[in-house]
């Protein structure tokens, strides 16, 4: 059976039009639909420039653009967020940190639930500090996990905490294991996603404008992440699983990692070899989308 998208707003039903504001869509002035309809993959990430690229890679790959094609933003008549849109592929910027990809993600559910969207597959592609791995690494996320380890969300809703769960989907983070085997090109490890707040203190660097402890218990942190079983840092993945498993949406987050923690806080590779790391993650997440769609 398809499974559609689930929105877990009952409100929403008696709206005359849904205004999806930071997006510049709305179900009033837009055939959803029409334009989103054969949506199955849904790609996002940080950087609009990045997603760009990566609708682009992934037309060359399924053989759907020509080389140099441009692709037009949709959410052009907003400056919040990026979207590219090839074949049933949709590629999808969400800024950084929790409260940007949140706002993302609520218009994003319901652009796919407006659109009839069914058997909907969404990645997060990005970039992360690793802790215990040679950068270059990617790790796909098998949950995440807040700043104290815990694999859940805490929001405040309507002066009440809310605690959400933040795993992801243990098959497709298997599936995607496969993949990278088959690629054979780099480092691919399972493991748990520490999201943070923050860049600076709320991943125990040393390097921020503000910093009230030493190197001794910046370290013993990470170490303890690491025995808990955390292998990378970013500032999204708790929400995403969260809102992903509320709508019943099969999700995956898969992130390069840019350093090794345990060694340094600040990202010192030459330009062109980070280039070819933030790669790495769209051409695994690439091969999934070509072996899933019988094109591999």
């Amino acid at each position: 059976r398809e499974n559609f998208i689930h929105l877990c707003n009952p409100h929403l039903e008696k709206m005359k039009e849904d205004i999806l504001y930071h997006f510049a869509l709305g179900t009033g002035t837009h055939d959803f639909p029409a334009l989103f309809g054969d949506v199955k993959f849904v790609c996002v990430g940080g950087s609009p420039s990045r997603m760009k690229a990566f609708i682009a890679y992934i037309a060359e790959e399924l053989g759907l653009g020509s080389p140099g094609c441009d692709y037009p933003n949709i959410c052009a008549g907003t400056d919040r967020y990026a979207m590219y849109k090839v074949g049933p592929i949709l590629s999808v910027s969400h800024g950084m940190g929790i409260p940007s990809i949140s706002i993302m993600l609520h218009e994003l559910i319901k652009l796919l639930y407006h659109a009839k969207c069914s058997d909907i597959t969404i990645i997060r592609i990005g970039t992360s500090g690793g802790i215990g791995l040679e950068p270059g690494s990617v790790v796909i996320t098998r949950q995440s996990v807040d700043a104290t380890f815990k694999p859940q969300l805490e929001q405040v809703i309507l002066g009440k905490t809310v605690i959400r769960s933040t795993n992801l989907d243990e098959q497709l983070a298997k599936e995607l294991m496969q993949c990278s085997k088959e690629i054979g090109q780099f480092n691919t490890v399972i493991g748990n996603t520490m999201c943070t707040l923050d860049f600076y203190e709320g991943q125990g660097r040393l390097d921020g404008a503000i910093c009230l402890y030493d190197e001794e218990e910046k370290l013993q942190y990470l170490k303890n992440a690491y025995d808990s079983g955390v292998r990378n840092i970013e500032m999204e993945s708790s929400v995403f699983a969260a809102m992903c498993n509320l709508s019943g949406v099969k999700a995956a987050v898969v992130c390069v990692t840019l350093l090794n923690r345990l060694e340094g806080d600040q990202i010192s590779s030459p330009h062109d070899i980070l280039v070819e790391y933030q790669q790495r993650p769209q051409k695994l997440v690439g091969y999934f989308i070509k072996k899933s769609l019988g094109k591999v």
